[in-house]
């Protein structure tokens, strides 16, 4: 396959919002990260008693109603209600103008796991629950995954391409890999792109509690995500929303946008191998890397850092480890590699957004972020995981890793800015 696509339309980052478990702004979100914060806590979100995982990530203080109407807010689910957040914040970033001259030109793609989950649980049991067969005319609305793509539309006036990618944990870097391919092929002028996610509830605990890939940690909360080491025992489930602008070079500059960063690489391959376990030789995952780096036309020597799925998962773990040194070969290990779920938990199809505002965030600070927890080594995992503190480096590219549930793959590459 060549992935080397229409590269002469160069794309560029101009905004960027989030809200996550350590932060509900930009600036709050990376400065915790640095300092390697744990947003991991008890779960309140939903009642955990019954279930052997009794914590969660969750976005602490967060209040739709500084971002949306009162009357729309009791219209959209949680999930929703994130997107748009972060949406106002990328926007404001951004500086981006809105009007009937432009609006057909900006469109949106967001990754999403599973909807309105809560609401959806919350809908059967009140039609289980009533001697009546009737449930809110909202229900629909709350639950479908294209309802946050289709309500920052409704929401700011976009009336350009608008889809949704739910390719579960590798749903984020899907999206903005498809926003970067439709800008390249000049179907757009701008487009917001990233993911949501809010889906802590009973049944959400109680399907992975099932699949055992929970950690249940529950008396050190904020040790329980411990990606790489050797202790680790499952993921921690989470929520949040990022949201990127996206733009052309060429419509940045004539609008006299402040750029961020550049998105110069995206590669995507599926495993089909397991309908939720990673591929044991980790040649899915390994063919996403090295497609994003051709097309962002860099080698294995270009990258200096890695920002990791890195799940805490026994299996995810290692096998990411075995797909990097595959792709970087010795080049693995001189490059430093972190985890942003060491702090903030699983968000499934959020977690690729948030972590590209972690990477773009990485490069106009020249710092990489800690994995935290990492106390035990693990003979199978044996890169410079960045354990604990935070490093100074000269970043000109970075790899951003996902891979989902169903054998999903999508890498990012995100570049420093020349000009």
């Amino acid at each position: 396959m060549n992935n080397k696509i229409n590269n002469s339309i160069r794309v560029v980052v101009t905004g960027v919002g989030i809200i996550s478990p350590i932060g509900n702004n930009v600036k709050s979100f990376w400065n915790n990260l640095v300092i390697g914060k744990s947003g991991i806590g008890p779960m309140k979100l939903a009642d955990p008693s019954n279930f052997p995982c009794k914590i969660s990530g969750e976005s602490q203080d967060f209040d739709p109603f500084d971002f949306i109407k009162s009357k729309e807010v009791k219209r959209m689910a949680r999930f929703s209600q994130f997107a748009i957040a972060a949406a106002s914040q990328a926007i404001e970033n951004a500086k981006l103008g809105i009007n009937h001259t432009n609006n057909f030109n900006i469109g949106v793609i967001l990754g999403n796991g599973y909807g309105g989950l809560p609401n959806m649980e919350e809908g059967c049991e009140e039609l289980l629950n009533k001697e009546n067969s009737r449930v809110s005319p909202l229900f629909f609305p709350m639950i479908l995954p294209n309802m946050a793509a289709a309500n920052i539309s409704r929401t700011f006036g976009f009336r350009g391409y608008n889809s949704t990618v739910s390719t579960a944990c590798a749903a984020s870097n899907q999206a903005i890999g498809e926003a970067l391919e439709v800008l390249r092929r000049g179907d757009a002028d701008v487009m917001l792109a990233g993911g949501t996610e809010a889906g802590i509830s009973q049944i959400g605990n109680a399907g992975f509690c099932a699949m055992r890939a929970l950690s249940t940690n529950n008396i050190a909360p904020e040790k329980a995500s411990r990606p790489f080491d050797l202790q680790r025992d499952g993921f921690i489930p989470s929520e949040g929303s990022g949201i990127l602008v996206l733009e052309t070079l060429e419509y940045a500059k004539k609008r006299k946008a402040k750029i961020l960063c550049e998105i110069t690489g995206f590669g995507s391959t599926s495993d089909a191998y397991h309908i939720v376990q990673p591929d044991i030789q980790s040649l899915g995952a390994k063919q996403a890397i090295l497609l994003a780096l051709n097309n962002a036309n860099i080698g294995i020597n270009d990258i200096d850092y890695i920002n990791a799925h890195g799940t805490s998962t026994p299996l995810n773990d290692s096998l990411e480890t075995k797909a990097i040194k595959e792709a970087f070969k010795d080049v693995a290990y001189d490059i430093p590699v972190s985890s942003t779920k060491s702090m903030i938990g699983h968000s499934l199809g959020a977690a690729g957004s948030l972590e590209a505002v972690a990477c773009i965030q990485t490069l106009i600070a020249q710092e990489i972020h800690p994995t935290i927890n990492l106390e035990f080594p693990d003979p199978s995992c044996d890169l410079n995981y960045v354990p604990n503190h935070s490093i100074q480096k000269n970043i000109r590219h970075i790899l951003s890793n996902a891979f989902g549930f169903g054998g999903q793959n999508a890498c990012l590459v995100f570049s420093a800015f020349d000009g």
